[in-house]
């Protein structure tokens, strides 16, 4: 009974002695400002500078990513559902919270939800979730698919390239008097325009052959072969178009060596390594928050010194990721880590930034939509029936080698990458930049559909199950 008591009176006692804590805490400053007070004497007292400044930047921006999350979320679905490429969602999406539509029907509440003042935030996360995707598509690149049917694939995927490099250059002639941008030559206009036409989708290709039930079917393993070769060549064009672009002849010259020099650098002394350092993390099978870390700082050393050399840091991303063996241990789990980020956060603000970028208004008229349809006519004809004639040539029938023209002819992401690039470089016209972005959605959803009516003509076969992929 009697320790029930004490411990009754524990309670009463821990209150009192907590009341009289902070009562003499209470009572300390109080004295203590006083005291501080009297210090000061007449200094004058300067008004704390607020954060209102950057509170409110902080704010539209967490707002725009979360309505253009919600958004590129939903339309994603939507195209998913009619057995189109999630990622036409999601430009959507950019392109309907920007001056297109929202901001002509409704200008105060896109005014509101994407300001001019947010365009640079977003554009940094724009450019390091484009940078960490590009990672993740070299992490993704088998080069045993190189290996495959290597005289088919690099027949088909140069002649995919050079066919709409060489209808971009003639349409060049027509383009650059009205739609080239500030700062572009002709021979740098006439290059970009070709390169932009020769651009073939890789992930958006491997989701649509892997929802197909073709991954694995012979037309698939060609057709996602000549896509990886396509991107690799690419982008070395592309390098080596920023090189002439960005610089006077002898430094271009330069911009080139040092892009040569470090490609050799990459392949000759660091892919050893790398090998090596995955082989031992295969042993060990466990991948450590330091392995992650030294990983990182190789994506990101990487696409600085291309950065520094003069070409576009998407470059070092993309190659870094590269020479990472893609079934290797590290590969699979920088993937699973990077992957959700870079796609389901990183990647829709790349799209918005995108569509604030873009101004379908800016194609006035008859004339202005009869040219961006001869755009789309010209980029179909060229990767269509470039790829498909080379296809034919290889040894394939004419009904698969119609497949893989229509295959090659899907652009998506890839394409926005480069016009980005384009437009950021001033090569091209903001109008130009519009249409272009057009061609881009046209050919991707064109692919879907026309693979699906070729298989319809096609004797059944069987198919694996659909299943889900990087896209």
């Amino acid at each position: 009974m009697e320790q029930r008591s004490e411990l009754s009176r524990g309670p009463v006692k821990t209150i009192a002695l907590y009341s009289a804590m902070i009562a003499s805490a209470v009572g300390a400053f109080l004295w203590l400002s006083s005291f501080g007070n009297s210090l000061a004497g007449a200094r004058p007292v300067l008004a704390a500078a607020g954060p209102s400044a950057h509170g409110a930047l902080l704010f539209h921006v967490l707002l725009a990513l979360l309505v253009v999350l919600v958004a590129s979320r939903a339309l994603a679905s939507l195209f998913a559902y009619v057995n189109q490429p999630p990622v036409i969602g999601e430009v959507l999406a950019g392109l309907l919270l920007g001056p297109s539509l929202l901001g002509r029907l409704a200008p105060q509440v896109s005014d509101f939800i994407l300001p001019a003042s947010v365009a640079p935030s977003l554009g940094v996360l724009a450019q390091i979730g484009v940078v960490l995707y590009l990672f993740l598509v070299g992490l993704e690149l088998d080069a045993k698919l190189l290996r495959t049917s290597a005289h088919a694939t690099l027949a088909i995927s140069h002649a995919s390239i050079v066919a709409p490099f060489l209808m971009g250059t003639v349409a060049a002639l027509w383009l650059y008097p009205s739609l080239a941008g500030p700062g572009a030559s002709f021979v740098v206009f006439a290059m970009f325009i070709g390169l932009s036409l020769s651009v073939t989708a890789f992930p958006v290709l491997a989701r649509i052959l892997t929802d197909s039930g073709l991954a694995s079917d012979r037309l698939g393993v060609i057709a996602l072969s000549c896509a990886a070769v396509d991107d690799v060549t690419a982008w070395c064009l592309l390098a080596l178009l920023q090189g002439v672009a960005s610089a006077r002849t002898d430094e271009a010259l330069l911009t080139l060596a040092l892009t040569l020099v470090y490609i050799g650098f990459v392949f000759g002394c660091a892919r050893p390594l790398v090998r090596r350092f995955c082989a031992q993390k295969d042993r060990l099978g466990y991948i450590s928050p330091a392995a992650v870390a030294v990983s990182i700082v190789a994506l990101l050393s990487s696409a600085l010194i291309t950065e520094l050399i003069g070409i576009h840091a998407l470059f070092g991303a993309f190659l870094i990721g590269v020479v990472v063996p893609h079934d290797s241990l590290l590969a699979r789990e920088l993937t699973r880590k990077i992957k959700d980020l870079v796609l389901v956060l990183l990647l829709p603000a790349f799209f918005a930034f995108t569509g604030m970028r873009t101004r379908l208004d800016l194609i006035d008229g008859l004339h202005g939509w009869l040219t961006c349809a001869v755009i789309v006519l010209i980029a179909c004809v060229g990767k269509v029936g470039g790829s498909s004639l080379a296809a034919r040539l290889s040894g394939l029938c004419w009904r698969d080698a119609a497949g893989v023209g229509i295959l090659m002819n899907t652009r998506g992401l890839m394409e926005l990458i480069v016009l980005d690039i384009g437009l950021e470089m001033k090569l091209i016209s903001p109008t130009l930049f519009a249409m272009m972005v057009v061609m881009a959605l046209v050919t991707t959803l064109f692919t879907a559909p026309a693979l699906r009516r070729l298989r319809a003509a096609r004797p059944t076969a069987t198919a694996p199950a659909p299943a889900n992929a990087l896209g």
